[in-house]
């Protein structure tokens, strides 16, 4: 059995079985004639035209994805005997970390401090002694309501790594309960959460129900105070409904790693609006647990014990 492994991220060795040839290829180009034979493939999605891609490899039997949500492979016309396994947890750590970093970015003020820093000022008016909770402005994430919106595997970690810092956290989801933990409520029995939150993380997915979820009406629910970090997917942010929230000071800030379009365009009206700050799509892209999840998954594709994992609905 063939293996092609996209070569964008450096993978360490795999314990595969006797007969399991595992192949570094760029998935940004067509196949080459002389692996177009391979049943599997590990990959980002990242080739530009996905189904030509894929009607390269007549005999695949199953895409391993590197995403935890692998919009494009489900959408690239797969035939269903072809199994889709997703990256479920390897990004659950690098994610959760880059939320907690944009969150406490504004709040400690650091993107106006990298601008005093630039024009080489000393800016007193960040720094000494400053009141903890000045009226208006949240400063710490010590005893702050923070609301996760998506509390899957991301979500949950996302959590317990604000739990961790003192925030009282509460989940958002389809369905209410409480899961690792945490109490979580179902999306239309959150308003009142969402009035008292100081910060609205989110790690939706994109789907037609979560287009443009996050609009002006849940901005105008959340305090003038608050902030929203988006690590999830652009398209679940109305951005101009943002954009007009921040500038006309309905909003405290805004942090995103991701946009509706990427690159964003020059001329969004996001790259002017005040307190936000702008990564781009640098929170995932650093898998964790890829060669084992690999080595388990071919087993089980060849009947050698377990369930495949991560295995994706057709």
């Amino acid at each position: 059995m063939k293996i092609l492994v996209t070569d964008m991220t450096p993978l360490g060795a795999m314990d595969l079985p006797e007969g399991v040839l595992a192949l570094p290829f760029d998935e940004r180009r067509r196949v080459p004639e002389q692996h177009r034979d391979a049943e599997a493939l590990v990959v980002w999605g990242q080739n530009p035209d996905l189904e030509s891609f894929f009607a390269d490899l007549p005999h695949l039997r199953w895409v391993q994805t590197l995403q935890a949500g692998p919009d494009r492979i489900m959408a690239a016309g797969l035939p269903e005997d072809v199994i889709i396994t997703n990256g479920v947890h390897f990004h659950d750590v690098t994610v959760a970390e880059h939320a907690l970093a944009l969150a406490l970015a504004n709040l400690r003020r650091l993107p106006e401090c990298l601008e005093a820093q630039h024009e080489h000022r000393w800016a007193s008016e960040l720094g000494g002694i400053q009141p903890l909770r000045p009226k208006g402005r949240v400063t710490t994430l010590w005893q702050s309501n923070v609301v996760v919106w998506g509390f899957g595997a991301i979500g949950q970690t996302i959590a317990q790594r604000f739990s961790a810092v003192g925030a009282h956290v509460t989940g958002m989801a389809h369905t209410s309960g409480e899961r690792a933990g945490f109490t979580v409520l179902a999306v239309g029995d959150a308003d009142e959460a969402l009035r008292g939150a100081d910060v609205l993380v989110m790690v939706l997915p994109t789907r037609p129900d979560t287009h443009h979820i996050l609009d002006a009406r849940v901005l105008d629910l959340l305090p003038d105070h608050a902030q929203v970090v988006n690590v999830g997917r652009g398209s679940t942010v109305d951005e101009g409904a943002l954009a007009a929230a921040l500038s006309e000071g309905r909003l405290g800030a805004a942090a995103l790693d991701v946009a509706e379009v990427e690159p964003l365009p020059a001329d969004s009206p996001l790259w002017d609006a005040p307190r936000i700050l702008i990564t781009p799509h640098g929170a995932g892209g650093r898998p964790v647990g890829v060669e084992e999840r690999v080595s388990h998954n071919v087993r089980a594709l060849l009947g050698l014990g377990g369930e495949m994992i991560g295995v994706m609905p057709r």
